[in-house]
């Protein structure tokens, strides 16, 4: 059996599904790895490093070809979709909100098609759970990025000519990502604050050094999975209120609430950034959702009053290495439960919770 993964769009997508040094575990599995040419150069990594961990490097349409089994960080264009054959399987990012036409396109032909943000939230699936990895990086990564724009020192310092305070940071969703940018920021001297509908989320903020903002009164809204429902009119209005007192003081905002498969909830709404502080900065993660903040635009900074608003297509970009490393380790863990190693084949089996809720019907 062969699994295959050919070159993303490396304009909008530089990660990558497989990485060098997973490619011994595939094989120990009794599976062989095809590659497309310059499949990782991108990275720094050349097709003769993939060859000596045991990669053959081909044409895309020969990977696609000859290929069992398609890993992608992303689905593929729309030309390369057209070259899957019957029986064949696509396994990926596959957004099945935004792409639900082409993956029924797909299904129609027996193409079995398995979107790994699906996955169920169960101690068995943390291995493969890829929006948990890349969340961790991405909340690391906005924290960072919003420091270097803000024009002040982060920690407080005490100097013989006077003491510099402390930034404060508001950190909006406290899941993978927020609670990394708590982390992050903390471990860079700030003073941060954190609010989240999930009440269950105040003690793993304040484990981390945080303070938790709830709104008073306010009951859990947190799926059965782990997320967040959508809140009621009362709630959003209460929630204003205690942005509005919060963010009179706060220097540096680090949006990260998503519900997933909808429109991201606006929160920061445009009078609450004109009472912040002069020199501030908002960094959206959900940017490519819509965005948490109402001034939010992809891919563009935007001054407002001299508040900053930032957000990216895709923040991982700019950590493409680390990324695909996590990235390559979720899927190769999805593959080896996927895999009957004592047929040599691979086994969708309905029964497994892990692939019945990532499988698209």
């Amino acid at each position: 059996m062969i699994i295959g993964s050919v070159s993303e769009n490396t304009n909008i997508e530089k990660r990558v599904a497989i990485t060098p040094d997973i490619i011994k575990k595939y094989k120990l599995l009794g599976l062989e790895v095809n590659l497309s040419k310059n499949y990782a150069y991108h990275l720094g990594i050349s097709d003769k490093e993939f060859e000596n961990h045991g990669a053959k490097i081909l044409s895309s349409d020969e990977v696609i070809a000859k290929s069992n089994v398609i890993l992608q960080m992303n689905i593929l264009d729309d030309e390369n979709l057209k070259k899957l054959q019957k029986n064949q399987i696509l396994v990926g990012v596959l957004n099945p909100f935004i792409n639900s036409a082409k993956l029924k396109e797909l299904t129609s032909k027996n193409i079995k098609c398995f979107a790994l943000e699906m996955l169920p939230r169960i101690t068995r699936a943390q291995s493969m759970d890829i929006l948990s990895s890349q969340a961790n990086l991405a909340g690391y990564k906005a924290v960072v990025d919003s420091f270097a724009y803000f024009q002040k020192a982060i920690p407080m310092m005490m100097t013989a000519a006077g003491t510099i305070s402390a930034a404060k940071v508001l950190v909006v969703g406290a899941g993978v990502a927020g609670l990394q940018a708590i982390a992050t920021a903390k471990r860079m001297g700030a003073i941060v604050f954190a609010t989240d509908v999930r009440l269950a989320s105040k003690e793993q903020v304040e484990s981390l050094g945080g303070k938790f903002l709830s709104v008073e009164g306010s009951e859990n809204l947190e799926t059965e999975g782990g997320y967040a429902k959508e809140t009621s009119d009362d709630f959003k209005k209460r929630q204003e209120e205690l942005l509005i007192d919060t963010l009179k003081k706060i220097d540096i905002v680090v949006c990260t609430a998503l519900i997933p498969g909808k429109k991201a909830p606006v929160i920061i709404k445009k009078e609450m950034i004109e009472i912040m502080p002069n020199g501030s900065v908002i960094y959206d993660l959900a940017a490519s959702q819509g965005g948490n903040s109402e001034l939010t635009k992809v891919d563009e900074i935007v001054d407002s009053n001299g508040v900053k608003i930032m957000g990216e297509t895709n923040i991982l970009n700019k950590l493409p290495v680390s990324a695909s490393n996590l990235y390559s380790k979720n899927i190769y863990n999805f593959i080896n439960n996927l895999f009957d190693k004592d047929k040599k084949s691979f086994n969708i089996n309905l029964e497994d919770e892990i692939i019945e809720k990532t499988i698209i019907k």
